[in-house]
């Protein structure tokens, strides 16, 4: 069966954005050995043109082939001009406010996304599922997650955006892999206890 990873970058306090959402201070850090490091091993989760620019539009997705977002984390992509900035991978958006698709990959998903995943993850093939964001999307699906990998970046936000956004309820994962690197940023691992 194919895994929900919420794969997501945080401030050392855990808030994955400013209060309003914003995350942009954090890609200063995306640079040297820890770029490199996360082009090789996460290559799909880079937006398409920026792999472009770097002349790897054409590698295969390596460990997704699905990513998992909610409508806030979508339209950064969207004020770019890009309505599939993952183009590489079949993109499930879930928002009630948008009626119809704006791009043949993109699938909007507007009730029950806990059942959609689960479909997802029934399905046949070698690569997993992406959730990308935001903090509610991954509230809703905390019970359908896998693994987490957490990228933080040496950074103190004070308040912000929750990594999940829901009321409490404990959920136990394993630690299965620490990276660090020069710039001070640290990646880990954690896979759920079942």
């Amino acid at each position: 069966m194919r895994k929900l990873v919420y794969l997501i970058a945080c401030s050392i306090d855990g808030f994955i954005g400013d209060p309003g959402g914003d995350a942009s201070s954090m890609y200063g850090f995306v640079e040297g050995e820890y770029q490199t490091w996360t082009l090789d091993e996460y290559p799909e989760t880079f937006p398409a043109p920026y792999l472009a620019s770097l002349g790897r539009a054409d590698a295969p997705p390596k460990r997704f082939d699905t990513v998992v977002m909610g409508r806030g984390t979508y339209q950064v992509g969207l004020d770019a001009g890009l309505p599939s900035t993952y183009g590489s991978l079949r993109e499930i958006v879930a928002s009630r406010s948008l009626t119809e698709s704006p791009y043949p990959n993109v699938e909007l998903v507007r009730e029950d996304l806990p059942a959609r995943v689960r479909e997802l993850k029934a399905e046949d093939g070698p690569l997993d599922i992406w959730l990308c964001g935001g903090a509610e999307i991954a509230g809703v699906l905390r019970e359908e997650i896998d693994e987490i990998v957490i990228k933080t970046y040496p950074q103190v936000y004070g308040s912000g955006l929750p990594m999940f956004g829901s009321g409490f309820a404990v959920s136990d994962f394993a630690l299965e892999e620490v990276h660090t690197f020069p710039n001070g940023v640290l990646v880990r691992r954690y896979v759920r206890k079942r």
